[in-house]
């Protein structure tokens, strides 16, 4: 196939065993062919480019120098595990990435015995790493055959304070374990805080560099006639370019920095540490986001995210585009609002990006506060602007913001502090899959006591709710909004801000009332015109708000009908339990209402195109309209496609 490169010497490779026969040399051409395969495979299936390319080394030393699976890699994040799937018996897969059921874009342990750990999530791998170990040193099943422990983190994702409790309680073991710092000065955006300038003196003193022993820093594992003299010069060194190792005082020993492009360097120093260590070990490596490939060393987030792409020119595959997309209509909308009030700032987790915050910081760069990998920080941060009189927007995915629920709760609710959340990639996200998809926060803010909760239908609908949480200062607010395009919608050139509390009513019927929360309305609509086709009539309703519920409008709507069907792209326990707590309250259903909720099944969907993953969920126009015939007792002959 064209699309394939030429790689005569990956092609001898089918699981990491196969590497440890090669000779270093033939690692290097290794390492250029898997890089090649990499891009390749992403150009044909789009996916997380650059993250890869700058661990191609870094993954070949490391299946060379350890013995996966009885050694235990956990990628952080996972989105740079494609040349290690390459690696591990998947390649015969590798361009089903990201595919309705191919390989997921992160690592996941029901795909392979060589991930043990899943994640796509950042800063999770030390903690699960160092469990690994306790496993290992305790017997753990016998089965389980646990060597060596290796947790590989990149720069941004040390940011999150749950990596360094990990750190804290892995020195405070002293396990043997191997932590794999993977410095490339960038996380998905360029990394921001105290970390990424403390990494940045390790490495930008010219001493660390030019003094080999210094650099490498594996003082404890060389032979003992050269350890006094290489620690007296790493000491000198060390306190010549920081003053002290943080990592040092954590329990660990600390190695490096090394060029983790350079296998002269990555290869030695892996064995040695592997060969000699005790306890635990950071091994410092600097590596480059996209390396060896020049437009994605070339991109602003150095190909973090990519279509499909020409492995020549790097240009990308033109998406046909008929709407602008929420995030871009969020940004939009919000940037207005800020021009008119200068105390509406924004807050981001390291998405600056992802959530179209970039625009807004186009605008007002001093008004942009990028937290990095912290989502809990950057909750109680906006609560602290909040509390300080500022009107903070907190733009974070809804699958990030699980990571700060304590703080939601403690931190804003409880003290009913106007914070507003702009909760992006709400419902089912496609590619990204189970992961990524926004599926609990219905459920779990509308549960908290004094927050406004409310979901976008459309763009236009977005428009105006970035308006209504500006204007909100009575306690928290949070609108949800899924990826991608919006519907079409005409967008108004200035949001007002809506009647909190208050849905809308979009069509009216007679039979059956369908009440939508969120951007499942347009698949409400077209059920409605499904159950007309069939003599049924229907309303269908878009409450806006899951806290505080319409009660007016649900309860008319529960009195006018024979059968009411709610419709929410989230899981049990949100929108519709709430309407069902409502009714139940009111003794409607002691009148005889047939109440139907439709939500996300209890399941975790994989990766595929939204839409499929709307059927796999039945929340699609035709489920719509034949959960609403079973609820009237009307037989259904054939199912609309």
């Amino acid at each position: 196939m064209t699309d394939r490169p030429q790689t005569p010497l990956l092609d001898l490779v089918r699981l990491p065993a196969d590497l440890r026969g090669l000779a270093d040399r033939q690692l290097r051409q290794l390492a250029d062919e898997l890089r090649a395969e990499t891009i390749a495979a992403v150009s044909v299936t789009g996916g997380h480019l650059g993250a890869g390319l700058g661990v191609v080394e870094l993954t070949v030393a490391l299946h060379a120098v350890f013995e996966a699976p009885r050694d235990r890699i956990i990628w952080d994040v996972g989105h740079q595990c494609y040349p290690h799937k390459i690696l591990t018996g998947r390649r015969d897969r590798i361009r089903t990435l990201r595919q309705k059921d191919g390989l997921s874009g992160f690592t996941k342990r029901s795909e392979s015995p060589y991930d043990p750990f899943g994640a796509a999530h950042s800063s999770t791998s030390i903690s699960a790493a160092l469990g690994f170990a306790v496993a290992r040193d305790l017997g753990g099943a016998p089965e389980h055959g646990i060597g060596d422990c290796v947790a590989v983190i990149g720069d941004g994702a040390m940011s999150a304070g749950m990596a360094y409790e990990a750190m804290n309680n892995a020195g405070h073991l002293g396990r043997r374990l191997f932590v794999i710092l993977n410095d490339n000065e960038m996380s998905i955006a360029p990394p921001v805080g105290a970390m990424s300038a403390y990494l940045s003196r390790l490495y930008a003193q010219a001493p660390f560099q030019d003094l080999k022993a210094a650099a490498k820093g594996a003082l404890a594992f060389l032979p003992p006639p050269f350890q006094e003299g290489a620690r007296r010069a790493y000491g000198l060194v060390k306190h010549m370019a920081v003053g002290g190792t943080l990592f040092e005082e954590l329990g660990f020993s600390y190695v490096g920095p090394i060029d983790g492009h350079d296998l002269d360097q990555l290869l030695p120093v892996l064995r040695t540490v592997r060969a000699r260590a005790e306890g635990p070990v950071l091994v410092h490596v600097l590596t480059k986001k996209g390396k060896g490939y020049a437009p994605a060393e070339a991109a602003r987030d150095r190909g973090h995210a990519t279509g499909r792409f020409d492995v020549l020119t790097g240009r990308q595959a033109p998406q046909p585009s008929n709407a602008p997309a929420y995030t871009k209509v969020f940004a939009q909308a919000l940037t207005r609002q800020a021009e008119d009030d200068p105390r509406i700032v924004a807050v981001t987790a390291a998405m600056p990006e992802g959530t179209g915050l970039s625009l807004f910081a186009e605008r007002f760069p001093a008004r942009l506060f990028d937290v990095g990998i912290a989502e809990q920080h950057a909750v109680t941060f906006a609560a602290g602007l909040a509390a300080g009189g500022m009107r903070p927007f907190c733009a974070i995915y809804s699958t990030f913001l699980q990571r700060g629920y304590d703080q939601l709760v403690h931190d804003v609710a409880l003290q009913g502090l106007p914070v507003r959340f702009a909760i992006d990639r709400a419902g089912l996200v496609g590619a990204d899959g189970a992961t990524h998809a926004g599926a609990f926060d219905i459920a779990f803010l509308a549960n908290l006591p004094g927050f406004v909760v409310m979901a976008a239908a459309d763009e236009a609908e977005l428009v105006h709710m970035v308006a209504t949480a500006a204007a909100w200062d009575e306690g928290p607010i949070a609108f949800r909004y899924p990826r991608g395009e919006g519907t079409g919608a005409e967008l108004p050139a200035r949001g007002r801000p809506l009647e909190i509390g208050r849905g809308r009513v979009v069509r009216e019927g007679t039979g059956v009332a369908i009440l939508s929360y969120g951007t499942r309305l347009a698949e409400c609509l077209a059920a409605a015109e499904g159950l007309a086709a069939r003599g049924v009539s229907a309303t269908v309703a878009d409450a806006r708000f899951a806290r505080p519920l319409d009660r007016t409008l649900i309860l008319g709507l529960a009195r006018e009908h024979a059968a009411l069907i709610t419709v929410e792209e989230g899981a049990a326990g949100g929108f519709g339990a709430h309407v069902a707590q409502l009714l139940a309250g009111e003794g409607v259903f002691d009148r005889g209402l047939a109440f139907r909720m439709m939500v996300l099944p209890d399941i975790f969907i994989d990766q595929a195109s939204p839409r499929e993953m709307y059927a796999v969920a039945g929340l699609n126009a035709a489920d719509i309209e034949a959960t609403a015939l079973a609820a009237l007792g009307v037989a259904v002959v054939g199912r609309r496609a």
